[in-house]
């Protein structure tokens, strides 16, 4: 039915939620393309097809059904959520000259390290950084200029973001700067 739609009407939003966000997901970034639709012709499919499976393998077994096909959306308009209290519109040239954050591929080793192993230095990190009382905290979030917390305060829930001192585009960056700015918060 979608194909059939897209292809009536090239049209269409598509809403990308942030990986691995559980709990409240307004407190969650979050954005929608708004755009047209258009098929991949026949030469392009094949390299499309290869991406696609490498980042969702278990499609392998319908990738190559008759009814399956690529579409391009190209951008009109971007809207972003980023978090409680922080939203806009993107241009689509600024959209489409972006580059992919540096973090984006280990992003979820990060919080999945955070989340297991440093829930009090996020709280105080948060106490630090953003004056905030939690007894819970966890990573929903982390690029290459800082990352977002989810904080189970006295209040209710609440998020906010973190700024690392300067721009980090590794793991080990990552790391040593959240190290330093843990040692500078005690």
């Amino acid at each position: 039915m979608h194909t059939q739609n897209l292809k009536a009407d090239p049209r269409c939003s598509l809403f990308v939620g942030q990986p691995g966000a559980d709990g409240d997901p307004l407190g969650a970034a979050r954005a929608t393309l708004i755009g047209d639709a258009k098929q991949l012709q026949e030469d392009e499919v094949s390299l499309v097809r290869e991406r696609y499976l490498a980042r969702h393998e278990n499609s392998r077994y319908w990738v190559d059904f008759p009814d399956f096909s690529f579409f391009r959306l190209q951008p009109i308009d971007l809207y972003y959520i980023g978090g409680f209290g922080v939203m806009g519109w993107v241009e689509a040239a600024e959209y489409e000259n972006a580059s992919p954050d540096p973090l984006a591929d280990v992003a979820p080793g990060i919080l999945a390290h955070m989340n297991a192993d440093h829930v009090d230095s996020m709280i105080l990190l948060a106490r630090s950084h953003a004056q905030l009382e939690a007894t819970e905290a966890s990573m929903t979030s982390i690029d290459r200029l800082g990352f977002y917390l989810r904080l189970k305060t006295s209040e209710g829930m609440k998020g906010t973001r973190i700024n690392f001192p300067h721009e980090v585009t590794t793991t080990q960056g990552a790391r040593e700067v959240l190290v330093k700015m843990v040692r500078e918060a005690r």
